[in-house]
């Protein structure tokens, strides 16, 4: 019969906690030889506060353990400046303010679409850091669109070129971020505000174009008019002096025997041409 002894069942637990132990601290150190980085990211290495070159790619990567690794977005980000309170970035109105080329003041909303190019995250990293959004994108973006805007009129900018105004500043902040590594894919004019008493002035005045034009099309309907009903009576004018000048005695004869053939009932008698009196053959 087998005894109790408390010292082998003693040495048996101890045994369990050092195995159980060594596997916590596998599991524990062991991640530390591998990373997962998320989809739509990068990872940006660094090693005793030195920023490696290299990017890890979005998935599954085996590393130094004492490698850290920083993610940053690869997604599309927008960065939104508003006159709304708390539509943009910022909590209090943020709305970019702006001279035009006459010197008066306008107040814009916009929004800046971009993604970071995965391989220049470790230069943003190492050069600009993770708030890189308020630090390059916003400063450049505020200071282009003043750029842009001063060249146009306060009307222009409100209307017919407001595309325009929008494709150049696009076009001059990828100039100015895409050598930082940051894409811009697109900048949205969302709103521009003018003074009331200005803007009230550029709308009547826009309402008065569209009527000057719409009468301009008119009166170029009614003349285009005027010229077919011209042409068509100087056609008419002109078909009615060749049929006169073409209708004689024998024509308007020789039309009426024509039209006679078609009648039930008639005798076609033929006449003398001298003197017209029919010709009546057996009498």
């Amino acid at each position: 019969m087998q005894t109790f002894d408390p010292t082998r069942i003693r040495r048996y637990f101890r045994s369990f906690g050092a195995v159980l132990f060594v596997v916590i601290l596998l599991l524990i150190f062991g991640s530390s030889f591998w990373t997962v980085v998320s989809a739509g990211h990068t990872g940006v290495q660094s090693l005793f506060g030195k920023v490696a070159d290299q990017e890890l790619s979005s998935g599954f990567h085996i590393k130094n353990p004492f490698v850290h690794v920083t993610e940053l977005s690869t997604r599309t980000e927008d960065y939104t400046m508003s006159i709304t309170q708390g539509e943009g970035e910022r909590v209090t109105p943020d709305a970019i303010r702006a001279l035009t080329k006459e010197g008066l003041q306008v107040d814009l909303d916009i929004t800046a679409l971009y993604h970071l190019q995965e391989e220049h995250a470790s230069d943003i990293y190492r050069d600009v850091g993770l708030g890189y959004d308020e630090v390059v994108i916003r400063p450049l973006t505020r200071s282009t669109i003043r750029e842009i805007v001063a060249r146009y009129s306060a009307k222009d900018i409100y209307s017919e070129k407001r595309g325009e105004a929008s494709q150049m500043i696009l076009e001059t902040l990828q100039s100015k971020l895409d050598p930082r590594g940051i894409e811009v894919e697109d900048v949205l004019l969302r709103n521009v505000v003018l003074p009331d008493n200005l803007a009230t002035s550029i709308e009547a005045k826009l309402q008065a174009e569209q009527e000057s034009e719409r009468y301009d099309f008119v009166l170029e309907k009614e003349k285009k008019e005027a010229d077919r009903k011209r042409i068509a009576a100087e056609g008419q004018r002109d078909a009615q002096q060749i049929i006169n000048q073409s209708l004689t005695t024998r024509y308007l004869e020789y039309l009426y025997i024509e039209s006679l053939k078609d009648r039930e009932g008639t005798i076609y008698v033929p006449t003398n041409p001298s003197n017209g009196i029919p010709l009546l053959r057996g009498l």
